[in-house]
């Protein structure tokens, strides 16, 4: 395949000037939002825990986002280059931060859950060797300087067709 270099782009602006600017720490917004070439504008804030809206993505939320969907794609194209049909995948992905006590902090560990449906169970096993494979290959796992760990569950049948039972599978 060869090595390749890529550029991503991101427009950021500042959205939170109540009026005074960052004249005291409690009278700006955290607010910003983010401008990528042909995508939909995200609107992100701090942590509520650092002053943020609470009904926006904050870095934290995106970093984890990042993670577990970069999982999702290299498990995703794995399984479809070794003929392993995946019917369903949903992951409860949960990433620890600590904070330092001079106002800074860093991610200290994040744990995938994916979760598998494949539809034929001679597969299952291949399908569950393919995640640490799926690991080695993420692009952003591989640029984190924290242990990334997963615990997957692999499983043969078909796929939830009723909102109930996705309902009860989100719930899991």
């Amino acid at each position: 395949m060869g090595q390749h270099t890529h550029r991503y782009h991101a427009e950021l602006d500042w959205t939170g000037n109540l009026g005074a600017g960052t004249s005291r720490y409690d009278a700006y917004a955290r607010d910003y939002s983010v401008r990528m070439p042909g995508k939909p504008e995200l609107h992100g804030s701090a942590d509520p825990l650092f002053r943020g809206d609470p009904t926006r993505h904050n870095p934290e939320d995106l970093l984890l986002a990042s993670i577990t969907s970069c999982h999702l794609l290299s498990y995703l194209a794995l399984c479809a280059r070794h003929r392993i049909s995946v019917l369903a995948y949903s992951d409860r992905a949960e990433a620890v931060m600590q904070t330092t006590a001079d106002g800074g902090g860093r991610f200290v560990s994040a744990t995938l859950h994916p979760h598998v449906v494949v539809e034929d169970a001679a597969q299952v096993e291949r399908a569950m060797a393919l995640h640490e494979k799926a690991h080695a290959l993420c692009f952003i796992a591989s640029s984190c300087n924290f242990p990334i760990t997963h615990e997957a569950t692999v499983v043969a049948g078909d796929v939830p067709t009723s909102s109930a039972a996705s309902g009860a599978e989100m719930a899991r």
